[in-house]
């Protein structure tokens, strides 16, 4: 089975590597020309654990490739996946340039049946966009060639997105047509086989399945980081809350941490796009603008507690452990980190950072930027006056305390993640400030 897949991002890359994994031909294609040439030359555009091994083996093997022509390629494919960025618009709606761009390159260059499969994220209704834009091309062509659109969106973790893909919760299939599924479920036989479920539903509502999922792990983050900040205000401890709601088996305990907010390129765009979507039709989603206008607020929860520690922050250092939005990944996408930096700044702090593999992404991204980067967690907290964990990479979770209370000049420990012992912080001479505790 030969498959295209369209954009060799996270979603695009892992998606083509793990399909070839299974033992699929897949022709990865994106126009970024030095994108293609660096894959070519084994070498990973992002980080993601086990993924780089994946690549390698099935491009020894033949089963993976790697090109920016997809029109060359379209004859000889059954299915084509459109994984291509959707980032957000100023107004908030997701930008689709990218998505009709290559419906258009489809609809001008197939030759016989195949099945465009959406991937990316994207608005309830593109589905049917992507098929009037290949009827319209197909139609300049005077060809009447029978193809099918689908919608399968993704459900990775940045940091576990191969362990996601290879054994995942639920497959989401939308179809419209007998020809499709049947198409689709070949391709997911081997989920099928292991028992996996492979939900296949219409296509409106595989496009909403992906936002609806999103936005309840958005909302449920939200809560727990306005639970946490009442819970400094009434002197309450939210680790505690955290785990007497969490046992209850009507809620569960996934994803009630609270922390310096939610980042990263799901989030925050499809809770924004979910919001501009309700409005186009005429609805507001009140709960849904809640939750993006609490962690907007959230972000600035760090600054504040430094603040707040050492009153002026001129001059002061402030070294600080993580800068990816979440570990195991160097995406630094609207991430928490990128907030505080830029408030410690306007106030006349130094900056100095460590990430186990996000500084070489901060520093494309805060390009100018006085902020200075360390070899290790000490060497950034070498004459500060206090350490603020915004990333809660495993490294991170057991520190020196003696080491750090030497080399640090100052005493405060700003907890962004809540996963330190606060009276193993304190014994150690510190001052501590956690989350909601």
């Amino acid at each position: 089975m030969k498959i295209a897949i369209v954009g060799t991002g996270y979603v695009g890359l892992v998606s083509g590597a793990c399909f070839a994994e299974m033992g699929l031909d897949i022709t990865c294609v994106d126009i970024d020309h030095r994108k293609i040439e660096a894959l070519n030359a084994g070498r990973i555009p992002i980080y993601e654990p086990g993924l780089e091994e994946i690549v390698r083996r099935n491009v020894e093997a033949g089963r993976l490739h790697f090109t920016t022509d997809l029109a060359a390629c379209l004859d000889r494919m059954e299915v084509v996946f459109l994984a291509v960025g959707t980032p957000p618009l100023e107004d908030g709606s997701a930008d689709l340039r990218q998505v009709f761009e290559v419906a258009r390159t489809f609809g001008r260059h197939i030759r016989r049946y195949t099945l465009l499969v959406t991937k990316s994220t994207v608005p309830v209704g593109t589905a049917q966009r992507i098929r009037e834009i290949v009827a319209a091309e197909l139609k300049v062509r005077g060809e009447e060639i029978e193809f099918d659109v689908a919608s399968n969106p993704e459900f990775l973790k940045e940091g576990a997105a191969v362990k996601d893909f290879m054994s995942p919760d639920r497959v989401v299939v939308g179809v419209e047509s007998e020809r499709a599924r049947k198409l689709m479920a070949r391709l997911y036989r081997p989920f099928l086989i292991n028992n996996f479920r492979v939900m296949f539903m219409d296509i409106a509502s595989a496009e909403m399945t992906k936002y609806a999922a999103n936005a309840m792990l958005a909302t449920r983050i939200s809560f727990m980081n306005d639970i946490a900040n009442l819970c400094d205000r009434v002197g309450a401890d939210v680790e505690m809350v955290r785990k007497g709601i969490g046992a209850d088996l009507r809620i569960g305990n996934k994803f009630l941490y609270p922390g310096c907010g939610y980042g990263g390129s799901c989030f925050p765009k499809d809770v924004q796009a979910l919001a501009r979507t309700a409005r186009e039709h005429g609805y507001t989603m009140q709960v849904i603008e809640a939750v993006e206008r609490v962690n907007e607020v959230q972000k600035e929860v760090l600054f504040r507690k430094v603040k707040e520690l050492l009153d002026n922050l001129d001059g002061r250092r402030i070294a600080l452990w993580g800068l990816a939005f979440k570990p195991e990944t160097d995406d630094i996408r609207k991430a928490p980190a990128l907030v505080v930096i830029e408030r410690l700044l306007e106030v006349g702090a130094e900056v100095v950072a460590y990430d186990p593999v996000a500084m070489d992404e901060c520093r494309r991204r805060l390009t100018g930027k006085p902020v200075r980067y360390a070899r290790n967690m000490y060497e950034a907290a070498e004459g500060a006056d206090a350490v603020v964990l915004v990333t809660e990479w495993k490294e991170f979770r057991m520190p020196d305390w003696p080491r750090l209370r030497a080399t640090m000049r100052g005493d405060a420990v700003i907890d962004g993640r809540n996963i330190f012992d606060k009276q193993e912080v304190l014994a150690a001479g510190f001052r501590y400030s956690g989350i909601g505790k």
